[in-house]
């Protein structure tokens, strides 16, 4: 018999103010809110066929069947979805992403946020915004922001309904553009699941979860107003407080390596000199370069001229996680 096969899309979305710790684990509940932009031109696409013959599910990631802990994460995630829809057949899931994944480019948000749609579709749930985008939580805390379009807005909470993310600006309100230094394509040695695990033995962490609030409003207003100095500040300023973070853990990670100490260091100095960017790290080594439409040939020409950048990928805002078809295999 054929099976129907759901294929959803999903983008990468950068934190502008970052998600870092956990209050709940087991629910992926943040400890602050964050704030995010979709990016357009990195995606996940991914497959999913249920099928009543299957004895196991199947994982496969850029034509690499997985097994191990990634196909752990992706069978529990749709055990999940099996329990909501009371259907108990396995599945078949075909991935790939147009970037490189575990790098500090939030793959696993456009992975779950993609998952979570084409998923949900196949095994006959009809879930609105909101709920997909609790759903794609519980694979990965970031993927609830890649759900709705543009720049988002994920919400802390203690219950496990009001943890969510919706748009606060479409992509169209501010052409703003994502720089991306490559200086590792490699996976990173310490997860953020695992990171986020540490996030409490930092006695950093309590000072910076609460003066989350007053960095979410500053950025939400410099959204809002297309404000790119006051974007700039306050991104920098939440990057780094996430780092000083990780670095001051028990045990403690180092995610910066000294290529991303180098372009830190140009991107301020190019601001100083009138070019409109500005850095931010997720949990990794590259570093994402915000940058208006104005100043975004330019400051990718300039970071492909730094010692150690190896590639430098560019997106503007993008739009939400989206199903783009169904067809019988």
């Amino acid at each position: 018999m054929n099976q129907e096969i759901f294929t959803a899309r999903a983008h990468p979305n950068i934190a502008f103010i970052k998600y870092w710790g956990n209050r709940n684990s087991a629910f992926r509940l943040p400890e602050n809110g964050s704030i995010s932009m979709n990016l357009e031109s990195l995606h996940t696409t991914t497959s999913v066929a249920v099928d009543p013959n299957l004895r196991e599910d199947r994982f496969t990631l850029n034509g690499e069947i997985r097994s191990g802990s990634s196909f752990e994460r992706v069978h529990a995630f749709l055990d999940l979805i099996r329990n909501k829809a009371s259907n108990p057949y396995f599945a078949e899931v075909k991935s790939s992403s147009n970037f490189p994944s575990s790098a500090g480019i939030a793959s696993s948000a456009s992975a779950f946020a993609a998952l979570a749609v084409s998923a949900a579709a196949a095994y006959g749930l009809d879930l609105n915004e909101k709920e997909l985008s609790i759903l794609a939580r519980m694979g990965s805390g970031s993927a609830s922001r890649s759900i709705p379009t543009g720049y988002a807005e994920w919400y802390a909470s203690d219950s496990h309904t009001g943890s969510f993310a919706e748009t606060i600006a479409p992509p169209e309100h501010w052409k703003l553009w994502d720089c991306v230094a490559l200086v590792e394509k490699s996976g990173k040695k310490v997860g953020s699941t695992a990171g986020h695990m540490l996030a409490g033995t930092s006695i950093l962490q309590p000072a910076r979860v609460a003066s989350a609030p007053s960095r979410l409003d500053l950025c939400r207003s410099a959204i809002k107003n297309r404000d790119f100095q006051k974007l700039a500040d306050i991104i920098e300023l939440d990057s780094n407080l996430m780092h000083a973070v990780m670095m001051t853990s028990h045990p403690p990670i180092m995610y910066w390596q000294p290529e991303s100490l180098l372009i830190m260091k140009h991107v301020t100095e190019y601001r100083k000199n009138g070019l409109e960017v500005a850095y931010t790290l997720d949990a990794g080594p590259n570093v994402h370069v915000i940058c208006t439409n104005k100043s975004h040939l330019e400051a990718k020409r300039r970071l492909g001229e730094i010692p150690g950048v190896l590639e430098v990928l560019s997106s503007p805002p993008g739009g939400g996680a989206e199903l783009i078809h169904s067809s019988q295999n």
